[in-house]
C-alpha cells in the first residue's frame, strides 16, 4: 500500500459507465427505436400479407409486401393508372384488397370479351399473361369524381370492379411498393 494520495482521473481517458447507466442507456435506445418503428408503421410503411391469387403473377399468395401509406394519406403523391393500391373493400370494410388502378375519376371503362377499353381505346396490359385473361364483357361505365376502377392481374380469379363495385378515394390507404418475403422475390412491386 502506498502512502501517496491517489491522483485525479486523467480527463483524456474515457470514463466507463456504471452498470446502471448502461442499462438506462440501453432502455432509452430501445424505447426510441420502438417509437420510431411505431411512427413508421402508422404513417409511412406498413407490412401487409398478400392473400389469394388475384394479383398473380406480380404478387403471389402469402407474399409479404410493404405498403406506402404516406403519399396517399397526405396528398404528396396522386393515385396513378397502373398503381397497385391497397384499400378497404367497399362491400366489407373489415377486409382489405390489393388491385391495380385501371380507371381514374372521370374515365370511361368497358370490357369487351376480356379486352379493357379505356376512354374508347384498347388498354395495353403487358402485366396480364394470356393464361390469366378471361373473356367476360362489361358495359361502359363513366367514373364519378371520387371513384376508381380496379382490376386484379389474374382476371379469371379476381373479385374486382367488373363485379359492379368501385373504390372510393376515402377507402384507399396505400400503394404496394416492395416485396420483402420470400427472399427470392424481394424487390420493387411491378
Amino acid at each position: 500500500m502506498s502512502d501517496e494520495p491517489a491522483s485525479p482521473p486523467d480527463p483524456s481517458q474515457p470514463r466507463r459507465p456504471s452498470a446502471a447507466g448502461s442499462v438506462i442507456a440501453w432502455a432509452r435506445d430501445l424505447a426510441l427505436s420502438v417509437v420510431i418503428a411505431f411512427l413508421v408503421i402508422i404513417f409511412i410503411y406498413q407490412p401487409v400479407k398478400v392473400e389469394g391469387t388475384s394479383m398473380m403473377p406480380g404478387l403471389v399468395d402469402q407474399e409479404r409486401i410493404f405498403v406506402n401509406k404516406f403519399g396517399y394519406r397526405f396528398g404528396i403523391g396522386s393515385i396513378q393508372r397502373g398503381d397497385l393500391i391497397v384499400f378497404w373493400f367497399p362491400g366489407d370494410q373489415s377486409k382489405s384488397f390489393i388491385k391495380r388502378v385501371i380507371g381514374l375519376p372521370g374515365d370511361t371503362v368497358s370490357v369487351d370479351r376480356g379486352a379493357v377499353m379505356l376512354n374508347g381505346r384498347l388498354l395495353q396490359e403487358d402485366y396480364v399473361p394470356k393464361e390469366y385473361r378471361d373473356y367476360l364483357s362489361m358495359p361502359a361505365r363513366t367514373l364519378d369524381p371520387d371513384n376508381y376502377f380496379v382490376l386484379g392481374d389474374h382476371r379469371n380469379s379476381s373479385n374486382d370492379s367488373r363485379n359492379g363495385w368501385l373504390v372510393p378515394r376515402s377507402s384507399i390507404y396505400g400503394k404496394a411498393v416492395f416485396v420483402y418475403w420470400p427472399l427470392e422475390r424481394m424487390g420493387p412491386v411491378k
